[in-house]
């Protein structure tokens, strides 16, 4: 066949087609991605902070990707467990990973422990939001202000205890620094989310909980459990009345949570920049305002390469504190 003939020419352009299409990552075209349903992995059980979030934002996604976006509840393990199987996934953009600080306490709470390198094995899709972490009470409890219940605990050592939602959770880390800043001895029940911790205080089997405010609030508006103060430098829209902790007189109590969406290391950045229009998208969305600040978030929404860079930082900033305040898991 002569190579100048029109039959040649479309060979050579179907080879190179192939060639081009062989070359390109599992999953990375930008034209098919997505074309079946994605899976977001939350390392926790059900009614927790990042669940909450997800199930609000999760429905515009899923219009804006044009797939259903399946939440996939894994608890256990400090969140490691479902953390773990994003690690483990193929970085083809349909396994997700949607948590809190865990994810950035971990590394410095468990250290040696750690069965991956969470910098070098996720990236972020984005970072999601931020809240303040509310520290709530059983009415059981005698104590009406932080003031109140550290001076129950001081004259009771050890007698009083506080839930989180896992080992290395915000809501965990802001208990420990609680009792470093305060000098009381409070101990730590740790749950596999923030959903079955809420359950037992509800039910008067713990004292207290460090708990996000879109799990807290409804039991507090109904008068079930008492909110005594928030992280954070400032009160948030969500819970007017409750006082900072620094405004209760305790400096120090900085562990407000941050949610993200991330993804295994490897994803094509045409899929993270689909992933992130879709999500961030949602975050951003005027139609969802009003409910994501009613349950407390604070939407951030930044660029993959934004959301990896605050990632890495936090994961800094909190194997500092940890190793200063000489945190350790029980």
């Amino acid at each position: 066949m002569p190579t100048g003939s029109p039959s040649a020419r479309r060979l050579v352009l179907a080879a190179a087609t192939l060639l081009s299409v062989s070359l390109l990552p599992a999953g990375a075209s930008a034209q098919s991605f997505p074309d079946r349903p994605l899976r977001v992995v939350i390392p926790y059980g059900p009614g927790g902070g990042t669940d909450n979030l997800l199930r609000v934002i999760g429905p515009a996604a899923s219009t804006a990707l044009g797939q259903p976006v399946v939440l996939d509840n894994r608890p256990g393990g400090a969140s490691i467990i479902g953390t773990e199987l994003v690690v483990k996934a193929a970085p083809d953009g349909y396994t997700l990973l949607a948590t809190d600080s865990a994810v950035l306490v971990n590394p410095g709470l468990f250290k040696a422990k750690m069965p991956f390198d969470t910098v070098k094995a996720l990236g972020a899709v984005t970072m999601l939001a931020s809240a303040p972490v509310v520290l709530v009470t059983h009415p059981s409890v005698p104590a009406k202000s932080v003031s109140d219940l550290l001076a129950l605990a001081r004259a009771k050592p050890g007698s009083l205890n506080y839930a989180s939602g896992g080992l290395g959770a915000s809501t965990h880390l802001a208990g420990e620094l609680m009792k470093q800043v305060a000098g009381v001895d409070i101990v730590h029940v740790p749950y596999k989310g923030t959903g079955p911790a809420m359950a037992d205080l509800l039910g008067g089997h713990v004292n207290m909980q460090f708990s996000g405010i879109s799990s807290a609030r409804p039991h507090v508006d109904a008068g079930k459990l008492r909110a005594l103060a928030v992280t954070g430098r400032q009160r948030n829209p969500a819970m007017r009345d409750v006082p900072t902790f620094e405004e209760a007189g305790i400096k120090g109590v900085d562990a407000d949570t941050y949610w993200g969406l991330y993804a295994p290391t490897g994803v094509p950045a045409t899929v993270l920049a689909t992933l992130n229009r879709a999500f961030g998208g949602a975050m951003r969305s005027a139609a969802l305002a009003d409910r994501l600040s009613d349950l407390g978030f604070i939407p951030i929404a930044n660029s993959p390469d934004e959301g990896t860079r605050q990632m890495r930082a936090l994961i800094a900033r909190w194997t500092d504190v940890v190793d200063r305040a000489k945190i350790r898991v029980e």
